[in-house]
């Protein structure tokens, strides 16, 4: 029988903006990272918590450690409070922390004031901060931009350091700032549409990002599609990536785990 993989991310789900979200043309459930012991859940979008708990291997979502918020926008935290009352067993335990931006947690809140109480700790993000939850420690290098206060995420796994480049338009410092062994990056759009309140990174981005970025990826993962990028498949633009930027590339799929040992 295979031994149980340990330190692992799981991609929940892969849907990225509305229309692929709404549609449930790819699962919106979150990213799972479990490592050492310590269980992040990023970006609890809808069906996170039906989709965590039909998971095979089975997720102990009353083990989890923290929830992070990338940003207030539906997708990336719709099952945010039900995720909470899971983690704390409906608020019997104190336990567990909530990193969101500030914008997700004052004015029309997406964390709700009643689970509040439940949590060990509750964190406004902002940029260039350093944060703590069990035994990992997470970097937001910079403010995104994508109309809402967005934050992406550097952290070490280990010996592997891993960089989620969360939803944004491109900027040339994303490349610097998000350098790692492994970059998850949300790409939505398969061509830019110019700028918007809600841009998000394209193709061409991606290409852009991966050439520049040093140290080398030893891997990018293609995530947080929407219908642009699905109807051209993430798969063969993976390849093409790879073949473009000499960095290995992979599109993300439903369910999908990255061994972290291996």
């Amino acid at each position: 029988m295979p031994k149980p993989i340990q330190n692992f991310i799981k991609f929940l789900g892969t849907a990225g903006a509305r229309y692929v979200t709404t549609l449930q043309l790819r699962s919106s459930a979150g990213i799972w990272v479990e490592y050492a012991g310590t269980r992040l859940l990023i970006d609890p979008g809808p069906g996170t918590l039906v989709r965590a708990n039909r998971s095979k291997p089975k997720l102990d979502l009353a083990k989890l450690d923290g929830v992070i918020l990338t940003h207030r926008h539906v997708d990336h935290s719709c099952d945010a409070n039900v995720m909470i009352e899971a983690m704390t067993r409906g608020g019997s335990l104190r336990r567990g922390k909530v990193l969101a931006p500030s914008d997700a947690l004052d004015e029309e809140p997406v964390v709700f004031n009643y689970v509040r109480e439940y949590l060990e700790e509750l964190v406004p993000l902002q940029a260039g901060g350093r944060y703590s939850v069990g035994g990992l420690v997470l970097e937001t290098p910079v403010l995104h931009r994508h109309g809402v206060e967005t934050y992406g995420f550097k952290f070490n796994l280990g010996a592997v350091s891993v960089a989620l480049v969360a939803d944004t338009a491109y900027f040339p410092e994303l490349a610097a700032v998000y350098a790692a062994d492994v970059m998850i990056l949300n790409t939505v759009r398969y061509y830019s549409t110019g700028p918007g309140e809600f841009v998000h990174l394209c193709v061409a981005d991606v290409r852009r990002i991966l050439r520049e970025a040093v140290p080398r990826p030893k891997l990018a993962i293609l995530t947080h599609f929407g219908m642009t990028m699905l109807h051209n498949d993430p798969k063969i633009i993976a390849k093409q990536l790879t073949s473009e930027t000499g960095v290995k590339v992979i599109a993300a799929s439903d369910g999908m785990v990255l061994d972290l040992d291996y």
